[in-house]
């Protein structure tokens, strides 16, 4: 296309959408934090139900053409789907193999020739985003995730339909913080949101969804923050995909009757969670030993999920129960039906279900790995009940609560998210009076767990400890107190999106750049180029605009921000960062390198200030009240006195670390360092006395 044309009716569109974008994005950074998070989450929550809506049907669609017309073969279905019986036995046996090999092959050419991303279970790409870089998902990655999961698993292939579901959502987030340039916190939240409430809306348990975000991200820790946003995208969802869809329980109310009243049924639980605990580990390392194992076989990527297909499909001449998501199955598995179910099926059936998941999956093949998860617990908790149900005092008369409760400590301990886990079951089985005895086996189940440190999701961070956010905010405490503005440089070279791939080729080589931003014909930003690749495009399509090349995935810091927020996007970027002011036009660069330099002056600055406190400094904590003379004065105002160092000031629900252009308000509350003998003085300046300072003070603050 050329530059001419890259001027028509659509680049005109184009920059409006981007200048509306920019607007917007500017006023939710003005808004309240519940202004902020009703806008988001209600449109997050919008696009999850709307995305689980599609997804659903396209399943659906591929299910009945895949193993209804070419394998004449009708898998049973869950209440909440119709619960259909299902076909009891093969009319084409020969085809089953060949059909779920067929979905294979399609899914595995349509990913690894368009998205490689997208393979596998999406879910661990999502939360990957959110400890990384939350504008990394791509929304074609999206779109392939659609249709790869829709083909693997509706040929037969074991998956879950929620790693899809999570992925469109989460990669909606993820375009609202690009388009938005919303902060790397807010990104992080909108991704985690995104995870949880497009899970929530496929399974129809939203409270289990909003939970889902703040524990998924972390094996052994909780997002706080996500909690809320998450509450309001999740009932959104929830009540999206109902009016379309249904509102009845996946697995309708099997166990909503039951009623604890045998204290010695706790220890039948406890060996269920004992029993799921290890199933859950052998889940774990057999999905993840078949993902190493496919890695390391010869041949091509593309070609692997095809072969893992035909060996599923073989595996389900003798165990149909392995082919698709299995909920139907559990719909049995949850009734008198389980008794018609071979013993020997039920007992291998969650070992045979990890090796179909594992080829299906682990092999290359596109879906999810929290549906299987389920089916395995259930099954695990259905092999408890058959063999203990003969033997054993106070075993109830039917299988729901065991297969239930089998749900809940299998796959919450093994993704680490037991509670989220738990009401997502109880929601989808109606079987909230089992959350009590249920306990004891989650409780149990997860402790086996976290002794071996495992977990299916493996970009899960151990704690919030580890997110690269709060190891620089604790490692490197002063840089709250330093503005970006403070560190940035002036881009040497910026690139005009019509600019062709030979020019910029060209610029960044005669300026030995790594790579550069580019903006659009009103200067808002469009994205970023590297040099090695532009330099390869220059040599095959030299012409080629640079604004088709720019990643607008990459990370980028606002004016506004501090280097604490500066740092935590660079630590998902390649060592620099684009500096946008609130238009989203380039304001400046800022490398590592500018933010080692500033944060060392600032330490200089800083500790000199220090050095002005006596050895035997008081720490003082005061508000500021409406009288005082400091209200609406800048701290350099030099109205407190020499060695006076204020450490931080806490507003509403920010702490912030000051420098000497804070300004203070009614109601503050200042933390800060003083000397013994100005303690009262200082105290009476704060809540509204005469000003103490004057010539020869220190105004300036420091984050100590």
């Amino acid at each position: 296309m050329t530059a001419r044309a890259d001027r028509g009716p659509i680049a005109v569109v184009t920059r409006r959408l981007r200048a509306g974008a920019a607007s917007f994005g500017a006023w939710i950074e003005r808004s309240s934090y519940l202004r902020k998070w009703v806008v988001l989450g209600g449109a997050i929550g919008l696009i999850a139900g709307l995305g689980a809506v599609v997804f659903y049907n396209a399943l659906v669609i591929s299910t009945h053409f895949f193993l209804g017309t070419l394998a004449g073969y009708r898998v049973p279905t869950p209440a909440g789907e119709g619960n259909a019986a299902g076909s009891g036995y093969f009319a084409r046996p020969w085809a089953i193999p060949l059909v779920v090999a067929l979905g294979g092959l399609l899914s595995g050419v349509l990913v690894f020739l368009v998205a490689p991303e997208a393979e596998g279970h999406g879910t661990d790409a999502a939360i990957d985003a959110v400890h990384k870089n939350p504008r990394m998902i791509r929304a074609r990655a999206v779109m392939v995730k659609i249709v790869a999961s829709a083909l693997t698993i509706g040929s037969g292939g074991s998956g879950g339909r929620e790693g899809p579901t999570a992925q469109i959502s989460a990669g909606f987030a993820s375009l609202l913080a690009r388009v938005l340039d919303l902060s790397p916190e807010d990104g992080r939240v909108a991704v985690s949101v995104g995870i949880g409430s497009g899970i929530g809306a496929i399974f129809g348990a939203p409270l289990g969804g909003a939970v889902l975000a703040a524990d998924i991200v972390y094996r052994d820790d909780f997002e706080v923050e996500a909690l809320i946003p998450g509450l309001i995208a999740s009932v959104i969802a929830y009540t999206v995909f109902g009016l379309i869809e249904t509102f009845t329980p996946l697995f309708g109310y099997v166990a909503s009757s039951y009623q604890f009243h045998q204290p010695i049924q706790l220890v039948w639980f406890a060996v269920i969670g004992v029993v799921s605990g290890f199933v859950g580990l052998a889940y774990s390392r057999g999905f993840y030993a078949m993902v190493n194992l496919t890695r390391r076989l010869p041949g091509s990527r593309m070609l692997k999920p095809a072969v893992g297909g035909l060996l599923v499909g073989l595996m389900a001449l003798a165990m149909p129960e392995v082919l698709g998501t299995g909920y139907g199955w559990v719909q049995k598995a949850l009734g008198p039906s389980l008794a018609s179910i071979p013993l020997w099926v039920v007992l291998l059936l969650p070992f045979a279900r990890i090796l179909a998941t594992s080829l299906s999956i682990g092999s290359g093949g596109s879906g999810g790995i929290f549906g299987p998860g389920m089916v395995i617990g259930a099954f695990t908790g259905a092999a408890v009940w058959r063999l203990l149900e003969p033997i054993a005092p106070g075993v109830p008369h039917g299988p729901a609560a065991f297969v239930v409760v089998g749900m809940m400590a299998c796959f919450g301990a093994i993704a680490r998210a037991p509670l989220a886990i738990m009401l997502m079951v109880a929601e989808m089985t109606g079987s909230l009076t089992l959350l009590a005895p249920a306990m004891v086996a989650v409780g149990l189940a997860y402790l086996i767990v976290r002794h071996s440190d495992a977990t299916i999701y493996r970009s899960q961070l151990k704690s919030r400890a580890e997110s690269p956010s709060q190891r620089f905010g604790f490692g490197l405490p002063m840089l709250a107190a330093v503005t970006v503005v403070q560190a940035m440089t002036t881009p040497r070279v910026v690139l005009g999106e019509q600019m062709s791939a030979a020019e910029a080729a060209s610029r960044l080589d005669h300026d030995d750049l790594p790579g550069a931003p580019v903006i659009d014909e009103q200067g808002r930003f469009v994205g970023v180029v590297d040099r090695v690749s532009i330099s390869e495009e220059a040599q095959q399509r030299p012409d080629t605009n640079v604004g088709r090349l720019a990643d607008p995935t990459a990370s980028t810091v606002p004016m506004r921000a501090n280097l604490d927020t500066a740092l935590e996007a660079l630590s998902g970027a390649s060592g620099w960062a684009t500096v946008l002011d609130a238009e989203r036009r380039v304001g400046g660069i800022l490398a590592t390198s500018d933010v080692v330099k500033a944060y060392h002056g600032a330490l200089e600055t800083n500790l000199g200030r220090l050095s002005q406190v006596a050895g035997k400094a008081s720490a003082l904590e005061e508000r500021v009240g409406e009288d005082s003379p400091l209200v609406g004065r800048a701290l350099r105002d030099r109205l407190l006195p020499e060695g006076c160092v204020v450490v931080s000031v806490h507003r509403a629900d920010s702490l912030l670390f000051p420098n000497g252009d804070t300004v203070l308000h009614p109601g503050d509350v200042v933390s800060a360092l003083v000397r013994p003998e100005q303690v009262d003085n200082i105290r009476d300046v704060l809540l509204g006395g005469p000003a103490v300072g004057g010539a020869g003070t220190d105004g300036e603050a420091v984050d100590a």
